[in-house]
């Protein structure tokens, strides 16, 4: 499905995303080498054992891009000019390998945009659970997105 235009996202609207995604060491190894993240909790199955965790835990900032990207065919695939920011990002719950993430987002708030009358603002508030329905991240994303009118 393509995204929505600025008309059809309503203050209140709720999308549970169908996309699920189960993590893997690829995942984990690619995403955190990549982006030069060398923090041993991720990489190094001795030290990560030794930890609270007792296992690797998935990169954080994976699960997060994970989110938002579960969520893009239903809210900004094609429709959005751009991300105007990522904000409250939290953490609540590890991810490991293994785990099935699942998504769902609101739209928490909506206004027209001053300076381009073709475009309006989004906030969107992203949820991202595991196979336990644990809240494992979530976040607001603000997004420029395309009206469907001139």
């Amino acid at each position: 499905m393509a995204g929505r235009f600025f008309e059809q996202l309503q203050v209140g609207d709720r999308f549970v995303h169908d996309l699920r995604r189960t993590v893997t060491e690829t995942d984990n190894l690619l995403f955190s080498t990549m982006t030069h993240n060398p923090q041993p909790l991720h990489l190094d199955a001795e030290y990560a054992r030794r930890s609270e965790f007792g296992r690797i835990v998935v990169n954080s900032t994976f699960t997060f891009a994970l989110m938002v990207g579960l969520s893009v065919s239903d809210t900004t695939l094609r429709t959005m000019l751009a991300n105007l920011g990522y904000d409250q990002v939290k953490t609540p719950h590890p991810v490991f390998i293994g785990d099935t993430l699942r998504a769902e987002t609101d739209v928490v708030e909506r206004r027209e945009s001053r300076s381009r009358p073709r475009a309006g603002i989004v906030v969107f508030h992203h949820r991202l659970f595991n196979q336990r329905d644990e809240l494992v991240c979530e976040c607001l994303r603000t997004a420029l997105m395309h009206r469907s009118e001139p």
